[in-house]
């Protein structure tokens, strides 16, 4: 998708300064907890918590709080917690999921289908979108860090779908879901720092936005969804050139 490295280096200085407020942390924490709770809290033998703590552990998040969240799922304190996902459609047709990890679903729906109306969307039935995505890992690599045949070297050993590098020098790999733990500790070990990793939703089939009042909505509702307490994830299908986010940036816009 075009604006995937972009948007990935938005999302990371935005990240960085939420963990500052904590925010970060309890999603996180979260992850780790649903994590544990389904898979066990075996690393060794849960792939998806050996994920959670691995981004947790990249947002420097303190090795105390990860184990008390292993241990509060473990405990069954955090029973309670279910993941429940809404898909909705956005300005332009643009295709919405949202990731949600909550204890109350009687709130959490009215409020996120209050954020994606006032955002001029629409809730959408369960499967009207997400047959557009597909649950793909993606490493996104600064040209700093990383250049395309070092990434290869190490990624042509997996189950990688796709190396590309951008316009802007990045290098983004996208993987199967199964390799991504194992390919992530395969890129550390090589001292290959990503700007971003993670096992997210990649749209088959992708709107261009080119105009920067709808851009501006869509990325506006994608925020004020991502602020919600309850929401661990969001995912949209709008092709976003970098030259409209980077103008978007400069002007204050996201």
């Amino acid at each position: 998708m075009s604006g995937h490295s972009k948007w990935a280096n938005i999302k990371h200085r935005k990240g960085a300064q939420d963990a500052k407020r904590g925010k970060v942390f309890t999603r996180l924490a979260r992850e780790v907890i649903i994590a544990a709770k389904i898979g066990g809290a075996e690393l060794e033998n849960n792939p998806r918590l050996r994920m959670a703590v691995q981004k947790a552990k990249s947002m420097n998040m303190p090795n105390d709080n990860i184990s008390r969240a292993i241990q509060r799922a473990v405990g069954g304190a955090e029973g309670d917690i279910e993941e429940v996902t809404y898909e909705a459609y956005a300005q332009a047709g643009v295709a919405v999921i949202i990731d949600c990890a909550t204890d109350n679903k009687n709130r959490t729906l009215p409020e996120v289908r209050n954020i994606v109306s006032k955002s001029g969307g629409n809730m959408a039935e369960k499967g009207a979108v997400s047959y557009m995505f597909a649950q793909k890992g993606l490493f996104v690599f600064e040209e700093s860090k990383a250049n395309e045949d070092q990434v290869m070297e190490v990624a042509l050993e997996y189950d990688v779908d796709d190396i590309k590098a951008n316009e802007d020098g990045s290098v983004e790999v996208i993987c199967d879901p199964a390799c991504f733990a194992d390919l992530q500790e395969a890129f550390i070990a090589a001292g290959l720092e990503s700007m971003s990793a993670d096992v997210t939703m990649i749209a088959s089939v992708e709107v261009p936005i080119d105009q920067k009042v709808i851009a501006s909505k869509i990325l506006s509702l994608v925020n004020k969804l991502d602020d919600h307490d309850d929401v661990q994830n969001v995912y949209h299908n709008a092709d976003i050139s970098d030259d409209l986010l980077d103008q978007m940036v400069e002007e204050g816009l996201i």
